[in-house]
């Protein structure tokens, strides 16, 4: 049985995390081939955004105890190659050219905490969906997450969670913005926001994508330089001459 399943859904490559009996929990085989399916669909042309979630009743329970239990056997140039997988799936979705969403169906803990807010947009269950970076418990460091969750809600929040081990539920997620959106139907939410951004130009999410990414390391002085020249290359764009004239042609009828 694949660890991975992959289903083109109008636009969307809905991958989901195909281990029910373990709660969909990360091991290094299903890593790698995690990181190999979204970059399939990177390259995808026919697909225009990309979608995560878990079969069953988890979204991702985190580490396979497993593999966790073989942590015990592994010597410092395994735990660096180890470490260096998580870190490659998790710049795999965040540097994403395309549009990412996690449709987060259950519990997301620890590095599965990690999968479903390194996404573009989160929609968690309203009742089912908890969340909680529980690394702390057994002395390990939520080192890879840190920097993907101080980006998503800040450094005092990002502390909190990360001290505690907290595990919360959905609604406080939202509340501290760790999650995007909540829905008795995550999955099928998810797909509507896929549908939603297909109509907007690939060539300018890119391009949006890699200025916000630019924008978060510099100031204001600096960052309008970088941004102006951004403007100015985009309007020589196919998509932008092509966008522009439908929608002048649109107002003048």
């Amino acid at each position: 049985m694949s660890l991975i399943t992959n289903e083109l859904v109008k636009s969307s490559m809905v991958i989901t995390l195909n281990r029910p009996e373990k709660r969909n929990a990360l091991s290094p085989e299903m890593i790698t081939e995690l990181t190999v399916t979204v970059r399939k669909a990177i390259d995808d042309q026919a697909v225009k955004s990309i979608i995560i979630t878990g079969s069953e009743k988890a979204f991702c329970a985190g580490a396979d105890l497993d593999y966790l239990n073989n942590l015990r056997k592994y010597k410092a140039a395994d735990n660096e190659r180890d470490s260096k997988m998580l870190a490659e799936l998790f710049l795999t979705i965040y540097n994403s050219p395309k549009p990412t969403i996690s449709a987060v169906n259950g519990p997301a803990i620890a590095g599965g905490c990690g999968l479903a807010i390194v996404c573009d947009f989160a929609v968690a269950h309203t009742q089912l969906a908890t969340f909680g970076f529980t690394e702390v418990r057994i002395g390990f460091l939520p080192a890879i997450v840190s920097v993907f969750l101080v980006k998503r809600i800040g450094e005092y929040q990002a502390r909190k969670l990360l001290i505690t081990g907290e595990i919360i539920h959905a609604a406080n997620a939202h509340a501290i913005h760790l999650v995007d959106e909540l829905s008795e139907t995550p999955l099928r939410r998810a797909v509507e926001i896929g549908f939603l951004l297909a109509s907007n130009s690939c060539e300018s999410i890119k391009s949006t994508k890699d200025l916000i990414r630019v924008c978060g390391n510099l100031s204001a002085d600096e960052a309008i330089p970088y941004l102006s020249r951004m403007n100015a290359v985009a309007r020589f764009s196919k998509d932008f001459k092509s966008g522009l004239e439908k929608f002048l042609n649109k107002k003048e009828k």
